[in-house]
């Protein structure tokens, strides 16, 4: 199979990434809180590729579980989180190849996932008495996301569920909030480091890929909320074995997000995503659902 062909398989089992819709990232929340949340996720739809590619009719299934622990601190003074989170993948992807029907299986864990965020502006670090009398102002902050590349990887293969490289995305996002309504906006952009052992032994690149999310939330009681999601991500265009491929992806996204307390220490998340535009890439309805216990 050509080069170029190789890297548009590829990109496929790591498009979610830019896909993410998270509201509420920024928001402040009081020192000394710890944190562990499991998601289950499925992804459903089709891929498009670039028309000179020899690929129809393909479209992809996958599952998705992850484990994650975070804690809330103080940093500097400003109030701070950081969480590490391990995937558990398996799904399956089919197409026709040169008008030749084939189907793939994979499982296995995907890249570990650490996530750094910090309040610049109206989010001091309290405790737990004092962030309760607070009140809600604007807010800044600011986020580093960092995949290591320690999931499932073969370099026989052209699907993978580890990308054999580091990827990092730094963010910038502001919430404010006008009453029970909480208006936010996330800029960031995902770098990433060299592949040097692509499909054939190959050294495959990617330009960085910039994202812009939006959320508009609204709080019926403390702890529950729903919230409309939408998210924009354009670049990401790879370079196979000196070769250029006509993949630049310039995509759209749009959610929604309910968050329900069950007890003092538990809640529930679900969350629902859909394409709205899609250039090149996955064209995927998503369905998450994710159980917290919180501690302090």
């Amino acid at each position: 199979m050509r080069p170029a062909a190789a890297a548009a398989l590829a990109f496929v089992a790591a498009s979610a990434a830019a896909q993410e819709l998270e509201p509420r990232a920024y928001s402040p929340n009081p020192t000394g809180a710890n944190f562990v949340l499991a998601v289950y996720g499925h992804t459903s739809g089709s891929v498009v590729f670039d028309p000179s590619l020899p690929f129809e009719n393909v479209n992809a299934s996958v599952n998705a579980s992850t484990l994650l622990y975070g804690r809330t601190f103080g940093l500097f003074g400003r109030s701070a989180s950081a969480g590490l989170g391990v995937p558990y993948v398996w799904g399956d992807m089919d197409g026709e190849v040169l008008e030749e029907y084939r189907s793939i299986r994979r499982s296995g864990l995907a890249d570990m996932r650490l996530r750094l965020a910090v309040n610049i502006i109206g989010g001091p670090a309290l405790p737990r008495a004092e962030f309760a009398k607070r009140r809600p102002r604007t807010t800044l902050g600011a986020g580093l996301v960092v995949s290591a590349p320690s999931g499932q990887y073969d370099p026989a293969k052209l699907v993978n569920l580890g990308a054999n490289r580091w990827a990092v995305k730094p963010e910038i996002g502001v919430a404010r909030p006008a009453g029970k309504w909480m208006l936010e906006a996330y800029l960031g952009a995902w770098l990433f480091t060299d592949n040097p052992n692509f499909y054939g032994g190959q050294r495959r690149e990617q330009s960085p890929l910039g994202t812009a999310q939006a959320h508009v939330s609204y709080t019926f009681k403390p702890r529950l909320w729903v919230a409309g999601d939408a998210t924009f991500y354009t670049g990401g265009r790879t370079t196979v074995g000196g070769k250029r491929n006509a993949d630049l992806q310039k995509n759209s996204r749009l959610g929604l997000t309910l968050a329900v307390p069950i007890t003092r220490h538990q809640s529930l998340k679900a969350s629902w995503a859909t394409g709205f535009t899609t250039r090149i890439g996955g064209d995927f309805e998503t369905l998450l659902v994710g159980w917290q216990y919180l501690w302090f």
